[in-house]
């Protein structure tokens, strides 16, 4: 049976929607009191359960106890220490910033289904491996579930339009693709300059992501720790040995490089770059994504890392705007676009979404600091008027003074806050799978595209691919029973 919020409940939610708006304003901090933290009924903030509580799960929530509108209840995770450690570490932050309430109730939860069924939880923050995010979903809207669901959104085309297709059929759930870098106030200025002409007419994007790694192996097997659900674990991936390099690398780099579980970083990283560009293009018109995919790719020959390496990929829009979708190394040996990215991930790395004008260029990155680079130089000191395009942004109004610290938290702190809001309000999310789809649509098909080794071409009006019977083959990825999506909504 469904789970919906009682109706009185939901009422007053919505009566708050006045004192919530305003979000685009300039932050200011304020004082925990001023936040009333007894201001909200408990039985009127929202719950939430997080389904996998890794490291990441942790370093996005742990901003929770900071706000007065939400708690979370329970954790997900078929890795016993995980979700201990979640546990205890959320609840020692609940007993920090709210002496008076600290929530010690956390509960805890091997199989997500449980989590699920639970009629008291409003909504689910999605954050387990890439391969499980639209199986999750898709249970989680049956499950009459708000969802928050990590980046990217699926890793294959048919994930991706059951996604889209689940959200359509639940309207009245809330959900929130999470591309945190919508929070961030310059990278919303970036987009602006953009969409307002200051770099002239728009010639040319391109988008540029770190690559995936070589090497990794699939030896020697060992037999699965005391307290790991390998089989869970695995879900609808396929059976593989327990090894080093699969399940327990403290990078993760097993997750990100192993196509079983994600199509690397030219999906997973290069999600919040592409996810910049649908921003701009949403405002622009463009509601389908480009229909025309033509270029190549290198893959590595041995190992159990098999994600691409590098790739270039000329992704083409109905009106013949190009984007070029490409890894670092190929971008950084180019020599007549601009090479300014900031603080990259690691040494040497650029990465960023790269508007091309013909005055003038954008350069929006996801790095440390999140600052954006213009020519000219000045583009940033200008002003976007009130009767100028404008975009939604998830930037937080009011920072709490005991928000824990840094430009990653802060993002995290507002995106999540955008959709709390969003259940509360009814307002709209910064981020819809809408959108999501449409950004993730050009790494899946880039992908089929280098993968095949010829062009690609999407018909958005038939939803399918024509002309490439091969990549038409792979818009399937097997799942393994009975994590597929067949019967699920």
């Amino acid at each position: 049976m469904e789970k919906r919020v009682d109706k009185s409940r939901r009422d007053f939610l919505r009566q708050g929607a006045g004192a919530l708006t305003g979000l685009l304003a300039a932050p200011v901090v304020v004082p925990p009191s001023a936040l009333g933290r007894s201001a909200t009924p408990p039985s009127d903030r929202v719950t939430v359960g997080i389904i996998g509580s890794g490291q990441r799960a942790v370093f996005e929530t742990l901003q929770y106890p900071c706000f007065d509108n939400v708690v979370i209840v329970a954790v997900a995770d078929v890795v016993r220490d995980h979700r201990e450690s979640a546990k205890e570490k959320l609840e020692k932050q609940y007993a920090l910033l709210q002496p008076g309430r600290p929530n010690r109730g956390i509960r805890m939860y091997e199989d997500f289904q449980e989590l699920l069924a639970r009629q008291d939880i409003d909504g689910v923050y999605n954050v387990a491996p890439d391969h499980w995010h639209v199986s999750m979903l898709l249970r989680s809207l049956k499950a009459g579930k708000h969802v928050h669901v990590e980046k990217p959104l699926g890793v294959s085309v048919e994930q991706d339009l059951a996604a889209v297709k689940a959200v359509r059929k639940f309207p009245k759930q809330v959900c929130l693709y999470g591309a945190e870098l919508r929070a961030l106030p310059e990278a919303k200025k970036g987009i602006e300059l953009v969409l307002n002409g200051r770099i002239g007419k728009v010639q040319k994007i391109y988008v540029v992501s770190p690559a995936s790694l070589a090497g990794g192996s699939a030896t020697p097997e060992l037999p699965v720790p005391d307290g790991w659900n390998y089989d869970a674990w695995l879900g609808p991936a396929p059976m593989k040995p327990f090894c080093y390099d699969r399940c327990l690398r403290p990078d993760r780099a097993g997750i990100f490089n192993i196509s079983d579980y994600c199509l690397g970083l030219i999906n997973n990283w290069g999600a919040h770059l592409l996810d910049q560009v649908q921003r701009w293009a949403d405002a622009s018109g463009r509601k389908d994504p480009p229909i025309h995919y033509e270029g190549s790719g290198r893959f590595p020959k041995e190992g159990l890392f098999d994600c691409a390496l590098e790739w270039r990929v000329q992704c083409t829009w109905a009106d013949g705007l190009v984007l070029d979708f490409m890894d670092s190394r190929t971008y950084s040996g180019l020599t007549d676009v601009p090479q300014p990215m900031i603080n990259p991930p690691r040494p040497g790395v650029p990465n960023g979404a790269v508007f091309i004008g013909t005055e003038g260029w954008v350069v929006i990155s996801y790095g440390n600091d999140g600052k954006v680079v213009t020519q000219p130089a000045s583009l940033m000191d200008s002003e976007i008027g009130p009767n100028e395009i404008h975009v939604a942004d998830s930037a937080l109004e009011t920072i709490p003074a005991n928000l824990p610290k840094g430009f990653q938290q802060k993002l995290t702190a507002g995106h999540h806050q955008n959709w709390i809001r969003a259940i509360r309000t009814g307002s709209p999310v910064v981020d819809p799978i809408e959108s999501a789809f449409r950004s993730d649509m050009i790494s899946q098909l880039s992908q089929l595209c280098i993968l095949t080794g010829q062009p690609v071409r999407w018909d958005p009006k038939q939803e399918t691919i024509v002309g490439n019977d091969a990549a038409k083959k792979l818009m399937k990825k097997p799942m393994r029973t009975p994590w597929g999506l067949e019967g699920v909504v």
